[in-house]
């Protein structure tokens, strides 16, 4: 994982898969903290602290992550609104934030961490408050990049919609990601299937530049189509849920 947070730093500014990532859940996080003003956000495992940039637009954010080199690259960047800690044991009290992130986190926790996760999650959300989560979608896509990020499960829409009510969440929206580029990512994979999988941070460094703004073009169009439609596939999948009741709606 520390060798997943250095690979990051690296890339995080200016991958195309970053650049896309962030086009995806901005506008859930948008959506979640336009209904509290001034909103007090949670990232659980902000890794390098990058994105406590992004949530800072739309109100105060702090972040926990488990791994200190993560939290090393944070501080060195001059933020120190992080602290270490576990997403299964969040040192918060009961109803303190009113939105939750979690970007890659829980498809690397066992199934029981998973739930305490989610639950903490839960538990320091305020009612009516929101989480935002993204996870790695679609098992045939398990590739090298699985080793490095030490991937324990990749999700389907069912299965993330399953988890998440499990604990008592309200599904808002859940939607695949990643769709316009399926097919190249797809192909990486296979081939690495075929060759055997190994630790590789191959596909978490840049591209040459005409293929990464290329990508980042097809993200950047595929993001604008998610304002209007979820995606019926691809190798991410986003979630918008609420603090409701156990077995909550269905959600789109």
């Amino acid at each position: 994982m520390e060798r997943l947070l250095e690979a990051t730093a690296r890339a995080e500014q200016d991958h195309f898969w970053f650049r896309g990532f962030r086009r995806f859940v901005e506008p859930l996080v948008a959506e979640a903290a336009s209904r509290r003003p001034a909103a007090f956000m949670l990232d659980c495992g902000c890794g390098t602290g990058h994105n406590l940039t992004m949530l800072r637009r739309y109100g105060r954010a702090v972040g926990i992550d488990l791994t200190w080199s993560g939290l090393v690259f944070a501080h060195e960047g001059g933020d120190r609104r992080v602290a270490q800690a576990s997403a299964c044991v969040l040192p918060f009290a009961d109803a303190t934030f009113d939105v939750v992130t979690s970007f890659d986190v829980i498809y690397a926790l066992s199934d029981r961490d998973e739930a305490a996760a989610l639950g903490e999650m839960f538990r320091v959300l305020r009612p009516g408050g929101h989480l935002v989560v993204n996870v790695a979608a679609m098992d045939l896509l398990k590739g090298n990049h699985s080793v490095l990020a030490e991937e324990v499960r990749r999700y389907s829409r069912p299965m993330l919609r399953q988890r998440l009510q499990e604990i008592g969440f309200a599904i808002d929206r859940i939607t695949y990601t990643n769709a316009t580029i399926l097919p190249v990512v797809a192909a990486v994979r296979l081939l690495q299937r075929l060759s055997g999988h190994e630790e590789s941070q191959q596909e978490i460094t840049i591209p040459p530049a005409p293929v990464n703004a290329i990508l980042s073009a097809l993200l950047a169009v595929e993001a604008a189509a998610l304002r209007v439609a979820n995606m019926p596939f691809g190798s991410s999948l986003v979630a918008l849920a609420h603090k409701g009741n156990p077995h909550g709606s269905a959600g789109l």
